[in-house]
């Protein structure tokens, strides 16, 4: 009888685990930042009923143990992108499962159907979304721009997005996607420039190049190391000057050979 309810016990304890760093690793590869990471996943732990779940992240892994047990749980993580969605989800089923809204067996189920079934933006919609944001942001770092360029800093931002889709769904590298990317941006801003199509060729890059900018990347390495995540802020730290080297030699490349 005492094995038995100890088999029970542990069969509880591995799928609080197991939930928790489900729900962890998802989050992590949708662009959260450490600190939130970990306290969704103790609050899971503790709503579950395993207030001394001890949780440890970084950018590559996450692990998870409950405090006095011999053994310890990890997944790795592969993969990192930005999807506030996921990161959304994730929080609002733990608020359900807080509320008891649904039990621990619901909430593991959620999370793999989140996991496999993401609703994502259509590329084309990405493509029109980073078009208005190369526009806007030309005008706003511009203090003085032609109207004429507006429609070339669109075009040039959708075109090197585009290209940094498609390379980083084949290769897989980001660095290598965002200085390919970057390298559109420069040719055919340079392109269209040549071709009368536009006038300030600084002004339309600067604008173009702002949808492979590593914006969040930046933000929570900053956030991270504000938190005391020190390990996991200095790695997105890393991350994103390595993103900026890349974006910043596809330009020079452009700049050194073409100009």
């Amino acid at each position: 009888m005492t094995h038995s309810v100890e088999r029970q016990d542990t069969a509880i304890q591995n799928q609080v685990l197991a939930t928790c760093l489900l729900a962890g690793r998802i989050m992590i590869e949708g662009g959260s930042e450490m600190y939130r990471v970990e306290d969704t996943m103790r609050r899971i732990a503790v709503n579950a009923g395993e207030p001394q779940t001890l949780v440890f992240t970084t950018p590559t892994g996450i692990f998870a143990s409950i405090e006095n047990q011999p053994y310890i749980q990890e997944r790795p993580i592969s993969k990192r992108s930005i999807d506030m969605e996921k990161v959304t989800r994730v929080n609002q089923l733990s608020r359900s499962f807080a509320a008891d809204q649904i039990d621990l067996d619901e909430l593991h189920a959620a999370l793999i159907k989140l996991d496999q079934n993401t609703p994502f933006f259509p590329i084309w919609l990405q493509v029109v979304s980073a078009a208005v944001v190369s526009m806007t942001l030309m005008v706003l770092f511009a203090q003085q721009y032609d109207w004429l360029d507006m429609p070339l800093a669109a075009a040039v931002g959708a075109l090197g997005f585009l290209v940094d889709i498609k390379v980083n769904a084949v290769t897989n590298i980001r660095f290598i996607s965002e200085l390919l990317g970057a390298l559109v941006v420069g040719l055919t801003a340079w392109l269209g420039v040549r071709l009368g199509l536009g006038h300030n060729l600084d002004f339309i890059i600067i604008g173009a190049i702002m949808p492979l900018v590593p914006g969040v990347a930046i933000t929570n390495s900053i956030r991270d190391l504000l938190a005391g995540h020190l390990f996991s802020g200095m790695a997105r730290g890393m991350e994103a000057i390595l993103s900026a080297f890349a974006i910043g030699t596809g330009i020079a490349l452009v700049f050194r050979f073409f100009m």
